[in-house]
């Protein structure tokens, strides 16, 4: 009885539960039958769904609105390369670290911190727009003048107007601002990368420890399918924000003269990061509600098959038990990295880990692999960043329809040859040379699809003191002397056609213009130039580029790079399966993570840099900002359209080249377990059967 008194509360609750009930077992508690939504995986597949579309969308948009950005702070395109790719510094820096914490951490609390400094740095990098003056398209008229009025006519007076806007203009505060504008870029970007280092790898690893065996890889395929969905709501984001101007919430009262097709237009670029920000921040709210720890699923999803009805129907308890026993528990995989990674410190992990890369890589099939996904994502991450720059500039398109083609056409194609190439791998149930075939197969017809992208443009028109007649001699004065009188500004630009030569001038005082006139036109005004001494007849000029020529080839380029980029995605499956049926059992979990890095440290951080420089070198004309060189003008066509098809054959040529090593070195390990298969030893070829039987479930499963 005085036991019986002393026995602690919550036994005693425990007891009397188990009282009443038939068996022995406890009544089910009030609370427990209402469980929480944070305890089911379902809903944190469809929260992780949503985070990682949000956070791929945040971290794709400054590509889709790169060449804003250089026209707004006068960046080069290595400069600016150099900031899409400080988004993967961040990343890779820590990348590593998450495999060795694991499980050890709060895997949902971590993952909303990631996204709430994701979310910030999404703002911080809105920053330079507001502590920036207003944009100011014509930089030789006074702030009390409308800009475009009479500052860029042929007039004597432009010469002392120039001498003291250039000035005024340029001072030591100025550079300073400009270089803590590019610094706070270049930080948030940082932030960026470093904020979705543990929202994928936890948010995979959490839905898998605590789905059902049967569940996890539909949940999976759910989150990969929506998140792939990310670059290309990147993109649409992107056209939408650049069709407003970029001063729309300091709007001058006088109005702005330009429309979107003007070379000087420069879009809403930050606003949206204030809308992806703001989604990646709604986003990361539920995860710090999420346990550590929820119970495992008990349920198989069974769908409607044939006539039969959806049914949630429970697991018995034998078949509970076995799909809960975790493969690391068979003595074999003792030796695993990954299952012994929480039992060491960050010391030993860090002395293991290289060991565990150097006998990694010396699987010639994981190298092979990994150097033809280099290739393949660093052809991917220089079209991403730098197509929408190569449209504009090549097929004379606004930035908004550059990115509307790419968000529209090819990131759903390169979606689309994801799939199939996974689902051609499911139905055919692909071996490991038949996946090098496809894989062969894939990277040859891209290659032959760029074929034809090297003669899909025209050559540059001619500019006025920039673009010679064939046969001028180098080093002549940059601009004619018919304008000699009118003392134009170095810095100015506002270019203006002669449409009947298609001769491009950089200012309408560089074509020797004394007067403007504004034609009223259904839907829009035309700016027009008249008595223009170095225009024959003495024009009149309109304001604005002179178009491309070969505009027409805009959407024929589109459709060859979309298919080329559909077939390239086809190898994704089928070379992340020779990688997993390539490398020791023990191994394919830090393979996976090391090949992931290898692309990062070799393909998505260089190939931005690598082809921003290629492009810079087909430069002809440098805007100059406080005697420094800012962004281009105007380019050689012809050389940008080389150099950059260029750089995208000279990677696929690369993958080529791996695939056909794989294949050569795959069919001679199958031609040598042939040989052996065939040798008269009964003892070795039942050891082959049984090997045969025990790796035929493993490769289905995989």
């Amino acid at each position: 009885m005085g036991e019986e008194l002393q026995m602690p509360d919550k036994d005693a609750k425990a007891m009397m539960g188990t009282e009443d009930t038939p068996g022995g077992k406890a009544s089910p508690n009030p609370q427990n039958l209402r469980p929480s939504v944070f305890h089911s995986i379902k809903f944190f597949v469809l929260c992780h769904s949503l985070l990682q579309l949000a956070q791929l969308m945040i971290s794709g948009y400054l590509k889709s609105s790169i060449s804003t950005v250089e026209k707004r702070f006068g960046l080069s395109s290595q400069t600016s390369g150099l900031l899409a790719a400080f988004n993967e510094v961040g990343n890779t820096a820590l990348i590593v670290f998450v495999s060795y914490f694991g499980s050890r951490v709060h895997r949902p609390r971590l993952i909303g911190c990631g996204a709430i400094l994701a979310a910030l740095a999404g703002i911080l990098m809105t920053v330079p727009h507001f502590i920036s003056e207003p944009y100011r398209y014509d930089h030789t008229s006074p702030a009390d003048m409308s800009q475009d009025f009479e500052a860029s006519l042929c007039l004597p007076s432009n010469k002392a107007l120039s001498s003291a806007s250039s000035n005024s203009s340029c001072s030591s505060y100025t550079e300073a601002r400009h270089l803590a504008v590019v610094g706070i870029m270049f930080t948030a970007q940082t932030l960026l990368g470093v904020g979705g280092v543990p929202i994928q790898p936890f948010g995979i690893s959490y839905i898998d420890d605590f789905s059902h065996n049967s569940n996890s890889p539909l949940y999976l395929g759910v989150l990969f399918a929506v998140t792939m969905m990310g670059p290309g709501m990147a993109y649409g984001l992107g056209s939408l924000m650049l069709r407003l101007y970029v001063d729309i919430d300091r709007m001058p009262e006088g109005g702005i003269n330009l429309t979107s097709k003007d070379p000087r237009w420069v879009g809403a670029w930050w606003l949206g990061f204030l809308i992806s920000a703001g989604a990646v921040a709604l986003a990361a709210i539920p995860y710090f509600f999420f346990p550590k720890e929820m119970p495992k699923e008990k349920q198989e999803l069974r769908f409607r098959r044939k006539g039969l009805e959806v049914s949630d129907l429970p697991v018995s308890k034998g078949e509970d038990s076995s799909s809960e026993q975790s493969p690391a528990d068979s003595p074999e995989k003792k030796d695993n990295l990954a299952q012994i990674a929480p039992d060491l410190t960050v010391i030993q992990f860090i002395k293991v880990f290289p060991r565990v890369l150097l006998r990694t890589l010396r699987h010639p099939i994981f190298l092979l692999v990994v150097l033809s996904q280099v290739c393949m994502s660093s052809m991917a991450a220089g079209m991403a960043t730098f197509l929408p720059k190569f449209l504009e500039r090549q097929f004379s398109i606004t930035a908004s329809y550059a990115n509307l083609l790419i968000g529209c056409l090819t990131i759903p194609l390169a979606i689309v040859g994801i799939v199939v190439g996974g689902i051609l791998v499911k139905r055919l149930r692909l071996g490991p040379l038949h996946c090098g075939t496809l894989c062969l197969l894939g990277a040859l017809c891209c290659l032959i699809l760029s074929t034809p992208l090297f003669f899909m443009g025209c050559s540059s028109h001619q500019v006025a003191g920039i673009s010679h007649q064939p046969g001028a001699q180098p080093g002549l004065e940059l601009f004619p002397g018919c304008m000699e009188s009118c003392s134009c500004p170095s810095d100015d630009f506002n270019p203006v056609c002669d449409s009947s030569t298609r001769v491009e001038y950089i200012t309408p005082c560089h074509a020797g213009c004394t007067s403007r006139v504004v034609q009223e036109v259904p839907d829009k005004s035309q700016v027009l130039y008249n008595n223009c001494s170095c225009v024959a007849g003495g024009g009149p000029v309109s304001a604005g580029s002179c178009d491309s020529a070969c505009s027409h080839l805009v959407l024929p380029f589109m459709i060859l790079v979309s298919l080329g980029a559909a077939l390239a995605s086809v190898t994704h499956t089928p070379s992340f399966m020779l990688i997993l049926r390539g490398v020791k059992k023990e191994d394919k979990t830090l393979a996976v993570g090391i090949q992931f890095m290898l692309m990062r440290v070799l393909a998505w951080m260089p190939s931005p840099v690598i082809h921003g420089s290629a492009i810079d070198t087909t430069c002809v004309y440098w805007a100059q900002s406080c005697g420094r060189r800012a962004v281009c003008r105007y380019y050689d066509h012809d050389l940008l359209r080389n150099r950059f098809i260029g750089l995208q054959f000279f990677f696929k040529t690369g993958s080529l080249a791996c695939f056909a090593l794989i294949l050569a070195i795959l069919r001679q390990q199958d031609k040598e377990e042939r040989t052996k298969a065939t040798k008269p030893n009964p003892g070795l070829q039942q050891q082959l059967l049984a090997s045969e039987a025990k790796k035929e479930p493993e490769e289905s499963r995989v």
